[in-house]
């Protein structure tokens, strides 16, 4: 089975950043099973599938709408030799990413309601939209820190999520198409993410206005400075892998592109804006395609 056509930009902290008893959960997921990075799609919908079985109003809860406690140890694991780090390390190990999925599904919940029209939230819904935000608004504010680990997006990458990442620290894990061992991705120590998108922050500000691009680096440093300092940032192809052959994830330089955008805006240079840009738009606009075909 395909895995969901999803990226995923992922924060991964410390035990001793979480306050007991969420501590002690995620311990006992640890030494319990270590959930693989290749098992996350089915285990999302391995999730999403139980909840609508069960009549739970949120995936990772129960029917009654408290938390499940098999959903609460749903952990990816890493070391922080695993990261590569520049001005800032990680650590102390392991780091650890919840899956966080009840709570993203309460933000994408709430995300819904400011967006979709009277008609599509009627069709939807089994109960009325003041019900379902405060069930949402509940949920989100029982988050330790107040932001989920994960953020997701389905069919592309947002182009400013480049610019946290090395270019150079790529990871390409070759297999087929169906195989879920084939994974792309790029990890960093929070504080360099976090100097990168404050850097890309300020010199989009100079090219785009405060719109655009501007608004999701904003928007990806105030989700960064909820996390501990020692953690790690990891951005994943996820299952977009299955829609890009050998040579294209191979030859992807969507990173490189990014990086030297934004080096040409400090430079004010624009010679290079135009040829990056261009190749940015045709790289990802065969995905663009395959969604609106879908």
């Amino acid at each position: 089975m395909s895995r969901p056509f999803v990226a995923y930009l992922r924060v991964y902290e410390p035990l001793s950043a979480f306050d007991e008893p969420r501590a002690d959960l995620l311990r006992a997921a640890i030494a319990r099973e270590r959930l693989d990075r290749d098992q996350v799609a089915a285990r999302e919908r391995e999730v999403w599938l139980k909840s609508q079985l069960i009549g739970a109003a949120l995936p990772g809860e129960l029917r009654d709408g408290r938390p499940s406690p098999n959903s609460l140890r749903d952990v990816l694991v890493i070391d922080p030799a695993e990261v590569p780090t520049g001005e800032s390390a990680c650590g102390p190990g392991p780091l650890v990413c919840p899956l966080d999925l009840r709570a993203r599904s309460a933000a994408a919940m709430v995300g819904f309601l400011a967006t979709a029209g009277p008609a599509l939230r009627d069709a939807v819904l089994t109960t009325s939209a003041e019900q379902v935000r405060q069930k949402a608004t509940r949920v989100l504010a029982d988050l330790p820190n107040g932001a989920v680990h994960v953020v997701s997006t389905t069919w592309t990458v947002p182009l400013p999520w480049f610019a946290l990442v090395d270019p150079a620290q790529r990871h390409v894990i070759l297999a087929p198409r169906a195989d879920p061992r084939r994974q792309l991705y790029w990890r960093s120590s929070h504080g360099d993410a976090l100097r990168r998108v404050e850097r890309a922050h300020d010199l989009a500000v100079q090219t785009f206005g405060e719109n655009g691009p501007t608004k999701v680096l904003a928007d990806t440093a105030r989700w960064l400075e909820n996390f501990d300092a020692g953690s790690a940032v990891e951005l994943d192809y996820g299952g977009l892998v299955q829609l890009l052959s050998d040579e294209e994830l191979v030859e992807d330089t969507s990173a490189e592109d990014v990086h030297a955008i934004l080096d040409a805006i400090e430079a004010a240079d624009p010679g290079p804006v135009g040829e990056r840009f261009e190749r940015l738009r045709e790289f990802w606009a065969g995905l663009a395609r395959r969604e609106q075909l879908n």
